[in-house]
């Protein structure tokens, strides 16, 4: 059940001499007088021994490939996780904006989104957390019912509205961005087809808008078919045409463009390098090293003739992971998300060994309480090198928090020196009265 035989010649008596030669050596391994050798140096002390060449051993080199299997030690790269760690504020503002912009009215009252704080995750409570990030939203007082007391209610408020059409805005501008990134998803899929509700679920990791299978793909009958009815966990993007544009990955667009550069023919390849200080195996290093030597598969092509456990499946893997974090705005998605496509994409159960297998090429992070694959190439000390388009709505958000903080910190800086007035004021008239005070003794000792 661990290894598969794999027969030199098919002639049948090479075959049967073949098998009995696999189902011996397994016995012999089984009866050794130290099991816990493992069975790679066991077999090469056998073969030594024995004087037979390691190809009389046809499932030798099967063997050595399930070497992929390996773990990978772990490090960590402050660099990659401070950057995840910088994002950590600004999207807890836009857990809560998104919130309350999902309400009917988007308004709100305030206790409801009080209960509403913990799965937010908000540590401190909503007025605190109102009071630190002004701007977003405006309080007023209002009923819950006819006859009850008015409470407070949560709205938007008008530079959030104005951030709001901004936000429309860049949207319509990179619609054709939009369009090859869902046209992309579904070109690397099995069948062409992927779950809605599942791309509904990720739209924010790739920058789609909430309108997405409402407006923007009804628009594109020649790229896109939707089969069903969204939310009901049937229904289906699929593709309807093959554009030849969108089927060239990232790797094979930077090939070409070395290519044109030079004048000299470049192979589509990985970028694969470690930080300082990362260390794996001399063995992991050396199969690295012929993995990196066969040719590339493209994430577009079709692998249904490739065996699951060889390395050019390996190979096609790496490239979808590879290919899926380039689309994503942030080069990096959480490794939860990317196991919601393992249907999809035909991605293994074990699929998550591919990051740290391949250290050179995705970092895992464990910032956040959650597994993050990122793309190492695509950040330099932790900033992103190459930025999506569409990340110019993220930089609006936070001129609009920075806005909503250079109020609080204005309206503070005006507490403050009429505080200091009234100070200088209180001190001021304490002179008076012990000036006063110290007249009317004077003349009453006189």
């Amino acid at each position: 059940g661990i290894f598969r035989v794999v027969p030199k010649s098919r002639q049948k008596t090479q075959t049967l001499e073949s098998v009995i030669l696999h189902i011996s050596v397994l016995r012999l391994y089984q009866n050794t007088v130290n099991p816990e050798m493992q069975f790679s140096n066991w077999l090469v002390h056998s073969l030594r021994s024995t004087n037979r060449k390691p190809h009389e051993y046809g499932f030798f080199m099967q063997f050595k490939a399930s070497i992929s299997s390996l773990k990978v030690a772990w490090r960590k790269d402050p660099k990659l996780d401070q950057a995840i760690e910088n994002d950590k504020k600004w999207k807890q503002c836009a857990r809560v904006v998104k919130e309350v912009l999902n309400e009917p009215g988007q308004v709100i009252p305030l206790h409801y989104l009080e209960k509403r704080r913990e799965r937010l995750g908000l540590q401190e409570k909503i007025k605190t957390f109102l009071d630190w990030n002004p701007g977003l939203f405006d309080l007023y007082l209002d009923r819950v019912r006819p006859k009850s007391e008015p409470v407070s209610f949560v709205r938007p408020s008008e530079r959030l509205r104005q951030f709001l059409e901004e936000e429309s805005r860049i949207f319509v501008n990179n619609e054709s961005l939009l369009v090859s990134k869902l046209c992309k998803l579904l070109m690397m899929s099995k069948d062409k087809v992927v779950s809605a509700d599942k791309l509904v679920q990720v739209k924010r990791e790739f920058g789609f808008p909430n309108d997405l299978l409402v407006n923007l793909v009804p628009k594109y009958p020649e790229y896109f078919n939707l089969i069903g009815e969204p939310g009901e966990g049937k229904s289906f993007l699929q593709l309807v045409k093959w554009n030849p544009e969108f089927a060239k990955s990232v790797i094979e667009l930077r090939a070409e463009e070395e290519s044109r550069l030079t004048g000299i023919r470049t192979r589509p390849a990985f970028n694969w390098k470690l930080p300082p200080g990362f260390f794996i195996r001399k063995e992991v290093r050396e199969w690295i090293r012929d993995w990196m030597e066969l040719p590339y598969v493209s994430p577009y092509d079709d692998v249904l003739h490739l065996d699951q456990s060889s390395q050019e499946m390996e190979k096609r893997n790496v490239g979808v992971f590879h290919e899926l974090l380039s689309l994503s705005l942030y080069k990096r998605v959480p490794i939860p998300i990317l196991g919601k496509f393992s249907d999809e994409y035909r991605f293994s159960n074990a699929f998550s060994n591919v990051f740290t297998r391949h250290s050179g090429i995705f970092y895992t992070s464990l910032k956040c309480g959650i597994k993050t694959a990122m793309l190492r190439e695509a950040y330099k000390d932790g900033e992103l090198i190459d930025r999506d388009p569409l990340l110019e709505i993220k930089d609006r958000f936070l001129e609009l928090l920075a806005e909503g903080h250079k109020q609080k910190d204005e309206l503070l800086r005006l507490q403050r020196e009429m505080v200091q007035k009234d100070m200088e004021m209180m001190a001021v008239g304490n002179n008076d009265l012990d000036y006063h005070k110290c007249e009317e003794e004077e003349d009453a000792v006189i």
